[in-house]
This record gives structure tokens, C-alpha cells and sequence, in this order.
């Protein structure tokens, strides 16, 4: 697979990952129903799609996160990529929790927006805007970036460990380790350090694997790993299990990068490239949708089918409204685009 080929496969895996995490955000069984029979089975239905799918997309994400930061490695660049780092991920976040934050401010003094939001008054006062900068309060989605940000400063300490074909492993055990006892004070989670280590291990030592030719037993493999992480899924909910779940998400992703073919695959187009806007949006434009569509209908309760569908198309209405809205700020603001997107 060249150069090209590569950066082409990781933007089309990164763009349906950004389409799965939408569904992850769209359920919405209880805002339309209430509490009846038709929404267990609504909940029911959107779950098992967004547990089955949507749930390997932030696992994806870390993995080809720490795949990328550590693909051709060595000291000499480490400097290099925590100084663009700082660009595509440390100034989007601020900016984004700092935007989420005022635009809560705004729209909760605004009656008719007000009743949408759903959250009161939101404070105005530059200690509440420090906690929302700092702790992601009203960008929930953005605990995957406060994560990430922690995984890149804790390269001098992951580097070398990772690097060696016998402590990478005693590493990742211990990893799974603090899945299992899942402590409360540790500041990335441990699920986390697994997905986003693992990618960083097959880049270190399994790169031929990763980005070699593809042919019938590579795609076998990927098959066998989907089969995989079903079998896995079902075991977890059958022990209730935590690390089952972490285990199933790892195979469903290398199981997707292993099938989806590299060579063969179209050019990107340029809505597809803008994954990292479309994952920092989606969350507002999921509720907006959602909220508004239950307030039009508060006074006739829908079949079970209705909310349902609109969770099922979520991925396709939400995407046009980003690429739309993203069209717009490169064009008449690409200083603020640059900003929201870190330059990507």
C-alpha cells in the first residue's frame, strides 16, 4: 500500500466511524414515547444498533489515533508531533468546550431554545466557563479529546515500554488489569490506554500486517475477527462482563481495517475528509433534530416506528447539515474553520 493509498483507507475507515458514533447519540425512545410498552421495544431495537456498531467507533478512533502517532517513531520526533498536536488537538478543544459553553449561555436565556436545551440557565461567570474549557461540561462528546490529549503527553513514558517486543505486551496486560478493577482516580481510562496502545503496538511491530497486500487470508482474518467480537459481545452480556466489551470492540475494529481494502478504494471525497468536524457537531445537531422533532409531536404520541426510523436515517440527516455548515465557515471564515479543526 503507498503513502497515498494509506492516507486514503485511514479517511474512509475514520468517515464511518464518524457516521456510527451518530447513532450512538440518537436514541430517543423516552423523549417521544414516554414511559410505555412500544418504548422498551424502541429502546430495545436502537440499542442493539448502537451497542453492536456505533460502540466501536471512539475504540477506532484511538486506535488509529495512536497507530498514526506512532507509525515511524523514534525520539527525534517527538517534539514534531506534540508541536502539531497542540494545533489539531489541544486549540480545537478549547475552542470547541469554549463555543459549546457560550452558545449554552445563549440559547438557555432564549424561551423558545430554552425549552430545546433543557438545562435551565446556564451560568455566566468566568469560573463556570474555566470548568467548561477545561472539563468538557457541555461537550460530552469531547471526553474522547481530553483523553487522547492525556495519551499524547504520556508518550515518553508509553514509548519505551511499547517499543519492546516484551514489555509492549506486559504493558497491555496491565492495561487489562486496570479494566478489570476500573479505578476511579486513574485520569485516562484504562479502556482507552488498551485501544489506543494496541495501535500503537501494531504500528511499532506489525506495520507489514497493517498495511500489506491484500489477498484472501488477510481477508479472512478480518471476517474472523468480526465473528470474533460477536461471539465476545454475547459472552459479555451474558457475565456481564467489562473487559468482554473492551475485547469485542478491539477485534470489530482490527476485523474493519483488515476487510475494508486499501488499493481498491476510491478517492476520498472532500465531505468525507472532515471527519473530525462532523464528530465535534453531530452531538448538537442529534438533539436539536431530536428535541424538536418530539416538541412538533408532543400532542400525538407516534407509532414505535416513527422514532425509530428517525434514529435510523440520524446518520444521513446529520451529515448534509455538517458538510453544509462546514462549506459555509471555510468560506467566509476559514481562520475560525482552522481553528475548529485543527488545520486538518
Amino acid at each position: 500500500m503507498t503513502e497515498l493509498e494509506f492516507r486514503n483507507k485511514v479517511t474512509w475507515f475514520s468517515f464511518a466511524l464518524s457516521l456510527l458514533v451518530i447513532w450512538v447519540h440518537s436514541y430517543n425512545a423516552e423523549l417521544f414515547l414516554g414511559y410505555q410498552a412500544a418504548t422498551g421495544t424502541v429502546y430495545v431495537l436502537e440499542h442493539q444498533i448502537g451497542d453492536w456498531f456505533g460502540q466501536i467507533a471512539v475504540p477506532g478512533f484511538f486506535m488509529i489515533s495512536g497507530y498514526q502517532f506512532y507509525r515511524d517513531f523514534d525520539w527525534g520526533k517527538l517534539k514534531g508531533k506534540w508541536q502539531r498536536r497542540v494545533k489539531s488537538l489541544l486549540v480545537p478543544y478549547i475552542v470547541w468546550n469554549f463555543l459549546y459553553y457560550l452558545s449554552y449561555v445563549i440559547a438557555s436565556r432564549i424561551p423558545a431554545v430554552g425549552d430545546v436545551v433543557g438545562k435551565g440557565v446556564v451560568e455566566f461567570s468566568l469560573a463556570a466557563m474555566v470548568d467548561a474549557v477545561v472539563a468538557h461540561t457541555y461537550n460530552n462528546v469531547f471526553w474522547y479529546l481530553y483523553q487522547l490529549l492525556w495519551l499524547v503527553v504520556l508518550a515518553p513514558v508509553l514509548y519505551p515500554l511499547l517499543k519492546r517486543v516484551w514489555s509492549g505486551p506486559l504493558l497491555l496486560a496491565f492495561f487489562w488489569i486496570l479494566v478489570r478493577v476500573n479505578p476511579n482516580s486513574f485520569p485516562v481510562n484504562p479502556d482507552a490506554l488498551i485501544y489506543y496502545g494496541s495501535g500503537a503496538m501494531i504500528a511499532l511491530h506489525c506495520r507489514e500486517a497493517a498495511e500489506g497486500a491484500e489477498n484472501g487470508k488477510r481477508l479472512a482474518v478480518g471476517l474472523l475477527s468480526l465473528a470474533a467480537a460477536a461471539v465476545i459481545y454475547y459472552i459479555g452480556l451474558w457475565r456481564a462482563h467489562t473487559p468482554s466489551f473492551v475485547l469485542c470492540r478491539l477485534c470489530a475494529v482490527v476485523g474493519l481495517w483488515l476487510v475494508l481494502p486499501g488499493k481498491h478504494l476510491p478517492a476520498a471525497k472532500d465531505f468525507m475528509k472532515h471527519n473530525f468536524f462532523l464528530y465535534a457537531v453531530h452531538f448538537a445537531i442529534v438533539r436539536l433534530i431530536n428535541k424538536g422533532a418530539a416538541m412538533l409531536m408532543a400532542q400525538a404520541v407516534p407509532e414505535w416506528y416513527g422514532p425509530f426510523g428517525l434514529f435510523l436515517v440520524m446518520p444521513l440527516l446529520v451529515l448534509p447539515i455538517s458538510t453544509m455548515i462546514g462549506k459555509v465557515l471555510r468560506r467566509y471564515v476559514p481562520g475560525l474553520w482552522n481553528l475548529l479543526t485543527g488545520g486538518r
